[in-house]
Order: C-alpha cells, then structure tokens, then sequence
C-alpha cells in the first residue's frame, strides 16, 4: 500500500496500524477526512508548518520516518489482521535504523507490536535497542473519542530533548 518512510538516525518514527482506504487510494500516509496527523505535526512544532499527505516524503527533512505494523492491508483496525511476523518485522525496522524515538499512532498499533491487551499512552519503559518507545493517542478521525493532545506534546518534547 504505502511504503516506508525510514532511514538511518531520524529523531522520531511513526508507526500505525494499516494504511486507511483513504491513504490507500491516494498513495499518501494519514489522507483520511478528520485525520489529525498533519495539523498536529505543525501544532507540537515536529514540523514547521502543515504539511499535506501527498508531502509525506518531506519529513525525511525534519527527521521524521513512517511505517505500518501491517504493511500491504488497509482499512480500519476491525480490518486488518495482525500478526506477530509483522510485529517483528516493525522490530527489525527499528533496530536497522535506530531511530531515537518509535511513536504508535495509537494503542492498537503499539499493543500489536508489543503483544500486550493493554498500553497506557505516554513514554514506555520498554525500548528497542536504544529506542525509547512512545503511545500516542490515535490521529484518527474514528478515534476523535479519546483525543487528547497533550500526549502529542509530550512527544515533541522527548524527541527535542534528544
């Protein structure tokens, strides 16, 4: 569907769950309507302005990667299906590239990758390698429920005091 945005050394790396339809059909990550990823990039100063989906590449400029846990599915997470190669290779990605923080765009993905029912949002003790590991809440527009930016903040905060 859509292919990494990684390479060595980035400060943050994003990690959702699948692609939306939206992102699928456009080719371009976080397309979907309501989905809060780009202006909350801008907001918490990770990138200088709003960028657009189809921009996505440019975050390579701001040291910012993107993956998926599942890689080649899109739709919602009631669509997907998750297993634990795909949470290893997630794994894998990050310790080729070691960035200095992974962030799950929201608690599925994280609880995917860590094999765990449940996640609190914030900063993880677990790492991967010298990754620090962060949950953030979903940008989703599905997830407006359980948006709070704060935690969004929080990780700008980590990533500039890397």
């Amino acid at each position: 569907m859509l292919p990494d945005l990684l390479a060595p050394g980035l400060r943050l790396v994003v990690c959702g769950t699948a692609a939306s339809a939206k992102s699928a059909q456009v080719g371009a990550y976080y397309a979907g309507p309501g989905n809060k990823f780009w202006p909350t990039l801008a907001e918490v100063g990770l990138t200088p302005r709003r960028l657009e989906p189809a921009e996505f590449p440019l975050l390579l400029e701001y040291g910012i990667g993107l993956t998926d846990i599942a890689k080649g599915q899109a739709g919602g997470d009631a669509d997907i299906t998750f297993t634990r190669d795909s949470a290893a290779l997630v794994r894998s990605k990050i310790e080729a590239n070691a960035p200095g923080v992974l962030c799950f765009n929201g608690k599925r993905a994280g609880q995917e990758c860590f094999g765990v029912k449940t996640l609190d949002y914030g900063l993880q003790e677990a790492r991967v390698g010298e990754t620090l590991l962060f949950v953030a809440p979903s940008t989703s527009g599905a997830a407006s429920g359980a948006w709070d930016v704060s935690y969004w903040r929080d990780l700008a905060e980590v990533v500039r005091s890397l």
